[in-house]
């Protein structure tokens, strides 16, 4: 039967346990991750006395977490988003920095050779200016190195962190597959009272593990919680989990690939659709990283094809033909670690205005090749045989396959990728700048007409009889000979071709006008070539003859500039949002410690009155025991 004394017992107790449980949320008002906790009262069963129920008091039905599981839905996305952003706007703004800064870029030293150019044509015969020009030129290669080396680090930098954040990930699984299983465990043994610290440090848990990689969740029955890849992948399946590796890339050991090992075999996981720290390291490596060392690589391997073009068809100051000025590392080609087959290709640019640098794959079905577009997954042409004399052409680039390979095999041609960090200087002495045309023309003294001949312009610098000695002796206006063999027809204005040069007459010839064109001698002041190699920033040289290289200069500078903003753009509005989810977090879950204050005031005066009820079932109780003494 009720009684006075029960009900004030099951008040006190349960007065006393929404103190502790006030208690612990003021203890854990600055933990990362905990959710206020509340007592939840209930009538304990009351008992039929004829008129009545009379009631039995009080007792805890339930200490509730208050959570809202779309809010934590939206922090974890968040978290994901932030995660990706936070990665992809600091390293792209370091690059940003790398190739956009006067002190740090390219094109400060670019245009300083280009002006040094300048100022040999003016000065050809100028020791200093030659050794002016060739500082500016080691300048310049040493400055594309330095860059190119430092993408190289941070190639490297990326690697080691996307490994270090695949430990850190695999860490977070497990934690969440042990507080699973301890959860489904308490539920099991608590009559499905939920364990709430434990459901907080889950969250936490998945939280974390969410701005790593980015994930989704699923509950399942029993308390348990499934997490996925934002692409799908299982990462943790109720107390069964998978395990993130991270494996060197098959073309490229400075580079990693990842994938999951799950109870039913190994997945590989792509590039692309994963959040996190973990998405935004591999959305930096493919869309900022990897384009710009590209796309550095391309403007060198176009500047170094176009100076040593031009170098080759002059003359140095001892008299002979220039060589190479620069050197560049050719295209790479790496075969597929587990080629069955030992093909080997060596690799150079055949044509730089078709040279875009992305990375191109090769595979061999046993019949054919096939080049495909490694990001786009476009099948590109490929013509040849892949012999010396008929070399495969993809891609602005030449390919002379040796060896023999095997049915599915595959290569990775990187057309431009390391071209900037191999840039060198091959010339050392001043005097073996090409500063002069190889030709040089002149005319008759004895010339009547009013005809004038031009500079000559080399066509074919490997021509053997390019610089030998030629006499044009015109027979009359519409006729001429050369060397004393022709006669050959003239169109006034149209340029004479001949040995390897072509050259233009101004002005009518007449019958005996006659004009030279010989080799230019050692000791030359002539700046013909020096005045070419200045205007060669100019030259439409890539993109099929569109590009300058000063134009390719700024769009790098402007592609990576672009792509620093947006992320930072997008990481500012990112950490707003972020800081919006966090505060509907705390509307709900925080603690505020004014209001539990103001329970712990409230729960102690019910327990003082609890404590009065069992003092009165104490007087009672004494009252009656002396009324049996008397």
């Amino acid at each position: 039967m009720p009684d006075i004394l029960s009900t004030g017992g099951s008040a006190l107790i349960a007065f006393q346990r929404m103190m502790a449980t006030t208690s612990h949320n003021v203890a854990n008002a600055n933990t990362p991750g905990y959710s206020r906790q509340r007592a939840l009262l209930g009538t304990r069963g009351g008992q039929d006395i004829g008129p009545g129920f009379v009631g039995a008091g009080t007792q805890i039905n339930r200490i509730e977490r208050l959570t809202d599981g779309f809010v934590s839905g939206r922090l974890r996305e968040s978290a994901s988003e932030l995660g990706r952003l936070s990665q992809l706007s600091t390293l792209a703004g370091r690059i940003d920095r790398m190739v956009s800064e006067r002190a740090a870029g390219v094109a400060v030293p670019l245009s300083d050779f280009l002006d040094a150019a300048q100022s040999l044509s003016a000065q050809p015969a100028s020791a200093a200016a030659r050794s002016d020009f060739l500082g500016k030129a080691e300048v310049l290669a040493a400055r594309f190195r330095a860059i190119d080396g430092r993408l190289d680090a941070m190639v490297d930098e990326s690697s080691r962190r996307a490994d270090a954040l695949v430990t850190e990930i695999n860490t977070d699984i497990q934690e969440v597959a042990r507080l699973n299983e301890e959860i489904v465990r308490a539920l099991a043994a608590g009559s499905n009272a939920p364990p709430n610290d434990l459901l907080d440090a889950r969250d936490v848990a998945i939280q974390r593990l969410s701005g790593r990689i980015g994930v989704t969740v699923a509950e399942q029955d029993g308390g348990a919680l499934n997490v996925f890849t934002t692409t799908g992948q299982a990462l943790v399946v109720g107390r069964t989990t998978s395990t993130l590796t991270s494996t060197r890339d098959p073309y490229d050991p400075a580079r990693r690939e990842l994938s999951l090992a799950t109870p039913s075999g190994t997945v590989l996981l792509g590039t692309t659709g994963m959040g996190g720290e973990l998405g935004g390291l591999l959305e930096f490596s493919r869309n900022v990283l990897d384009p710009a060392q590209e796309r550095l690589g391309r403007l060198a391997a176009a500047f170094v094809d176009a100076v040593n073009a031009q170098h080759r068809e002059g003359v140095d100051y001892y008299g002979d033909l220039g060589g190479d000025l620069f050197a560049a590392t050719p295209p790479q080609v790496s075969a597929r670690t587990g080629n069955a087959g030992n093909g080997v290709f060596a690799a150079t640019v055949a044509d730089v205005a078709a040279l875009d640098g992305e990375p191109i794959e090769l595979t061999f079905d046993g019949a054919a090749w096939t080049a495909t577009a490694v990001r786009t997954g476009a099948t590109l042409p490929i013509t040849g045989s892949g012999t010396a004399a008929n070399p495969f052409v993809v891609g602005g680039v030449s390919l002379v396959l040796s060896g023999t390979p095997v049915a599915n095999d595959a290569f990775r041609l990187r057309p431009t990728s390391d071209a900037g960090g191999g840039l060198q200087v091959l010339v050392t002495d001043p005097n073996r700048l090409a500063a002069a045309l190889p030709v040089r023309s002149s005319a008759a003294v004895g010339n009547v007409g009013s005809a004038s001949i031009g500079v000559p312009e080399v066509l074919d610098a490997t021509n053997p009889a390019l610089r030998a000695p030629v006499d044009i002796v015109f027979v009359d206006a519409a006729n001429y000979t050369i060397n004393g063999t022709g006669p050959f027809p003239y169109t006034q204005g149209a340029p004479i071709t001949f040995n390897g040069w072509q050259v233009a007459i101004q002005g009518p010839p007449v019958a005996g006008d006659a004009f030279r064109i010989d080799a230019t001698p050692p000791r030359s002041s002539d700046n013909g070539n020096a005045r070419l190699l200045a205007g060669i920033g100019r030259e439409a040289l890539l993109d099929g003859g569109t590009v300058t290289l000063t134009d390719e200069i700024a769009g790098l500078t402007a592609e990576v500039g672009s792509a620093a903003r947006r992320a930072d753009l997008a990481r500012e509005a990112q950490e707003t949002i972020q800081a919006q989810a966090e505060s509907e977090r705390e509307a709900v879950s925080g603690v505020n410690l004014d209001e539990e204050a103001a329970n712990l005031v409230r729960f102690q005066q019910a327990y003082q009155a609890a404590a009065q009820v069992i003092a009165t079932a104490d007087t009672v109780f004494q009252s009656l025991l002396a009324a049996f003494r008397r």
